[in-house]
Parts: structure tokens; sequence; C-alpha cells
């Protein structure tokens, strides 16, 4: 199934600007005061899980940890995945800082909830300076078994092919720039895959044969694209993510950044085929250069 009713998220503890992060995020501006950023990343945070819990959706919340320090741990979807099959997937990370999010105690958490009968962990790619930084380098449309990834310094192909013979899926691979022609850092900035679309900048695939190959991938797997400008992908409508609450009802989960950058028209037609729900995130995604997909990890494992 493309979307799931459970998300894993990690309540920060020192979130904060990521230098080292921000040498390939261009989504990434510090503010001045750190200790206020915390406080109002917290704020966020918090406000956000509620509305995704009134919406009926159930979320898994980690507390981080206060050592190591890491100012990212509110994106897990970069070091982990979860897989319906019982599987888990442990991803290389770019960043030093961001390799320390791997924590026990977030996979215990999980373990309690869920059954987890497999775990592939590919981090060993660190040592030779190749990063696949999961489900942020990949966009997975999972019931078609295939995985969109735009290529940069975060996301390798020999990884992602690695990833995609391991739980056999379709690499579908281009190049996406912004509007100075710098490489994306991740996928899923600038496309969501649903059920029923794909939310998309083709702007950025500037080469056409690759724009070419992925718009009729998206349409051979029965999907509808819903195309979105540079400067919409710049305020995160790229970065979402669809869920379903506990009556089966599908959710566009959303920044209200992203949801204010769209038309009123593009509103009206992704509401065609679920509700958005939108939250302000305003200052983790200054601070952090990611919003609201980044923070939820779909959890697609089975109960236990």
């Amino acid at each position: 199934m493309q979307t799931t009713n459970h998300l894993l998220m990690i309540r920060p503890v020192r979130f904060g600007f990521n230098a080292e992060t921000a040498v390939n995020n261009a989504f990434q501006v510090a503010d001045a005061d750190q200790q206020l950023v915390q406080q109002q990343a917290i704020a966020e945070f918090d406000a956000f899980v509620e509305k995704l819990r009134h919406a009926g959706v159930d979320v898994t919340v980690v507390q981080d940890t206060e050592t190591p320090h890491t100012p990212d741990s509110i994106f897990p979807n970069n070091w982990v995945s979860f897989h319906d099959d019982g599987t888990v997937v442990l991803y290389p990370m770019f960043a030093e800082n961001r390799r320390q999010e791997r924590k026990p105690h977030v996979l215990e958490t999980v373990a309690t909830k869920f059954n987890v009968t497999k775990q592939i962990d590919i981090t060993g790619y660190e040592a030779q300076q190749l990063f696949l930084e999961g489900t942020g380098s990949m966009v997975l449309d999972r019931e078609n078994r295939i995985a969109y990834a735009c290529l940069a310094p975060r996301t390798d192909r020999g990884v992602l092919q690695d990833f995609c013979d391991r739980l056999q899926y379709k690499p579908v691979v281009f190049t996406a720039v912004d509007q100075h022609h710098q490489p994306i850092y991740h996928t899923n900035v600038m496309m969501c895959v649903a059920d029923k679309y794909v939310v998309i900048c083709l702007d950025s695939i500037t080469n056409h044969l690759e724009q070419n190959e992925v718009v009729k991938t998206i349409e051979a797997s029965g999907k509808k694209v819903i195309p979105i400008s540079w400067e919409q992908m710049n305020h995160f409508a790229g970065n979402m993510l669809q869920v379903h609450n506990a009556a089966g009802e599908k959710i566009l989960v959303m920044s209200s950044q992203a949801h204010e950058a769209l038309t009123e028209a593009q509103r009206q037609q992704l509401e065609s085929y679920n509700r958005i729900l939108h939250s302000s995130l305003q200052t983790i995604e200054t601070n952090g250069g990611g919003s609201a997909r980044c923070m939820m990890a779909e959890v697609h494992l089975p109960l236990l």
C-alpha cells in the first residue's frame, strides 16, 4: 500500500542550524538566536503532532537525547525506512553529525509496537563517501516498486542500485537543479508520490530526455502529474506526504508555507483526491532546510 496510518517522529532537544548540512542545502538559513529557535521548533513540532493525531493518524513520538548532539534529529526519514514485510533499512548519511541520529532507543521504541523481522544496514558506504539519505534521497512508489531519485552529493547512483536490488525496486534516476543551476539536495523537496497522483517540479529536470522519462514512468504507473513551479518548490510545495487515518481516509500533509504557495486551482485539484492537512513549520523550515515530509518517517511495518 502506498500510504500508512503510522508515523515515527523525533521530538527535538537541541534543534538548530547545522553547518555540516548547509554546504549543499540551499534551503537553510541560520536565525540569530538559536535558543529561541529550539523553543519555537518544539512548539511547531508539538502543534504538528497534535494536528496529525486529531486527524486520526497514529504518531509514535520519540524524544531525542541531549548527547550526542544531533541538531537535525527532527528529520528521521533520512536515516531509516520501514517496510511492510518487516524490514528496517539504515542509510549512509552525508554529514558526520547526522550519522549519530541512528540512536538505538529510537529503533527499540518502534520494535515495542511493530513487528521487525529484518534489518538491512547499508551505512558502510559512509567509509567510501557514498550516500543515500533514505526517503529524502528517494521518493518511493511503494505499490509499483519504483524509486525516483535525483542524483546529488547525498544521493549516489550505486548505493541507490544496491537498495533497489535488495528491496526489488526499479530506480528512476535523473538530475534536478534549482533556478541557480545548483543540484537539489533531496528528491523529496521536488516531488511527492501519492496513491493516484505525483506532485513534481518538472522545471527542475532541465534535461528533456530525463524529464520525459520521468513523466512517462509516472503516467505508466497510472498516476496523474501535478506540476509545481520552482518558486513553489522553494516554499516546500514538493515536500508533502500522503498518509491515511484510522478510518482509511487519505490525507495530504504539508506545511502552511507550502499550502499558501499553491494556487487555488492546485489546492482544489489535490482536494479532489484527498483532504489537505497543513501546519506552520516556519522555524524548522528556515533553520533545518526541511519541511513536513522530512519530519515524518512512515512506518509500514506490521503491528505486533
